[in-house]
């Protein structure tokens, strides 16, 4: 029975290592096969948290580079003003909607009006641009070694480095295909890209005086767009430490209990009986 059990265990380790080395080469395959550069972000690892400078950068990068193509429809305008997040006060949420003009289509007016904080920001402009609003999610691809999911815990999913990459490793080639400009990039599978570079040097002006070059703004952007993908990421680390931690407890109580309630079987086992 037991040699059963061990050959039964040891078939499904070894199923689930395959598994996960084939899930490890999708999820690659799902982020690009080109070169992805392995950037370190605040927000990684167990204790890892989100840079609230950060995000209100890479809001900016968006808004002035990124929202006149991509759309972010699945992030209420209200959450901007999240802890955990951006961090903007209500009155600077109102100011952001004013200041860019933001309009939603009301369905019930049937007809545009001005956005307030509880709508969605829109979405992408061109049918070929995409929504970032789960990017970094739909582009993770460090599953670790044979799929046992040791990188996302110390080093992130892989998301935010992959968009980062793709802003930063323009080649600066192109090529025509059917009446279309491509322009090479070492990270977009394939080797060329639809999208033109849409970063440069001193591209915005940051608020708070951190150069502008194209490296931060794609690391600031990269960062903000994982929020939009994860905005409780901070709250589920929270609650995983505090299960850990409660979960250690509860096995030291389990081990004293099932030392104190079995020691008498034990003695009685070695002809004694246990001290009182």
């Amino acid at each position: 029975m037991l040699r059963k059990l061990a050959i039964s265990a040891f078939a499904a380790a070894t199923l689930a290592v395959g598994a996960g080395a084939l899930s490890s080469g999708a999820a690659h395959a799902a982020g690009g096969a080109g070169h992805v550069e392995d950037y370190s972000f605040p927000f990684e690892g167990p204790f890892g948290r989100f840079d609230q400078n950060q995000l209100q950068r890479g809001l900016q990068v968006y808004t002035e580079v990124c929202a006149a193509c991509h759309g972010l429809q699945y992030v209420p305008l209200r959450t901007l003003a999240d802890e955990d997040g951006p961090g903007l006060t209500e009155e600077e949420v109102r100011a952001y909607i004013e200041m860019n003009f933001i309009e939603v289509y009301d369905e019930e007016l049937q007809d545009w009006r001005a956005a307030t904080p509880n709508d969605h920001f829109p979405r992408s402009s061109l049918e070929n641009a995409p929504d970032l609003s789960l990017m970094t999610k739909a582009r993770a691809g460090f599953t670790g070694p044979y799929g046992l999911a040791l990188n996302p815990l110390f080093r992130g999913m892989g998301g935010p480095e992959y968009v980062a990459s793709l802003l930063t490793h323009y080649t600066g080639s192109e090529r025509e295909e059917f009446g279309a400009i491509l322009y090479g990039n070492e990270t977009f599978a394939g080797g060329y890209i639809a999208m033109a570079p849409p970063l440069w040097d001193d591209a915005v002006v940051y608020n708070d005086g951190t150069p502008a070059t194209v490296e931060q703004m794609a690391l600031d952007v990269a960062a903000f767009l994982t929020w939009t993908a994860e905005p409780h990421l901070m709250d589920r680390k929270q609650m995983g430490f505090t299960a850990v931690i409660m979960l250690g407890i509860l096995s030291v109580l389990l081990y004293l209990t099932n030392k104190r309630i079995w020691a008498p079987v034990k003695y009685r086992a070695k002809g004694s009986t246990p001290a009182e």
